[in-house]
């Protein structure tokens, strides 16, 4: 007979919806991320698309903190199996930096505009799309590391996969840009935006390889 994982949180649903509303809010955030980055591409920022999309962001990041500071306040009166309370913990954090980066780096794109040629416009279209689909499979993961952590594994390696992705466009458009005619502050400062995002791929692989760490540990 096949060994049944216990139950994180005892026979409660209460932390277990508050956790599903976290992530939602990750996963909304990354998406008005997504939205704002191709707004500010495609020059709609002065329709007011970009600041519309940057409240957003503002919003769904403040409502993820508060999720979290109950959730770990809960957790110390409802947690099954207390070994655990630290990695879920833990786990929360790594997963509010995503939409805390995430803002960070649009708020920071709209106050210094930096100058973007046409050509390097569909490749940072196409590192944000990967970046996002990192993003939404971390969190799908960690969904089911609550749910059927036995299943975490079958999402790492998707993971990795777009991390490598968003690794190669990156550096494709580093490339890239040393080949047009910008100045060299422009260049430098368009590079270190490409390495922001990439990076936040970067963090989305960590918080996979965690969450594997973690999974093994609730099946032991």
């Amino acid at each position: 007979m096949a060994r049944k994982t216990l139950l994180i949180f005892g026979k409660t649903k209460f932390i277990q919806d508050q956790i599903d509303q976290f992530m939602d809010k990750i996963s909304q955030g990354s998406l008005c991320f997504e939205r704002g980055i191709q707004a500010y591409l495609d020059n709609d920022c002065s329709a007011g698309v970009c600041e519309d999309k940057l409240q957003q962001l503002i919003k769904l990041k403040e409502e993820a903190r508060q999720l979290k500071k109950a959730i770990s306040t809960e957790l110390y009166t409802e947690m099954l199996i207390p070994d655990a309370r630290g990695d879920v913990l833990s786990l929360l954090q790594d997963l509010y930096y995503i939409i805390d980066i995430c803002g960070d780096t649009f708020e920071d794109l709209l106050i210094i505009p930096i100058s973007i040629p046409q050509t390097v416009k569909p490749g940072l279209k196409e590192l944000i799309t990967i970046v996002i689909k990192c993003i939404d499979t971390v969190i799908t993961a960690a969904r089911s590391y609550f749910r059927e952590p036995i299943t975490v594994k079958d999402y790492i390696h998707k993971i990795s996969f777009y991390e490598t992705e968003a690794d190669q466009i990156g550096l494709r458009l580093k490339k890239q840009i040393f080949q047009v005619e910008l100045r060299l502050s422009e260049r430098l400062a368009l590079a270190k935006a490409i390495d922001v995002i990439d990076e936040i791929s970067d963090h989305g692989e960590n918080v996979g390889d965690w969450l594997e760490i973690y999974a093994i540990k609730r099946a032991l």
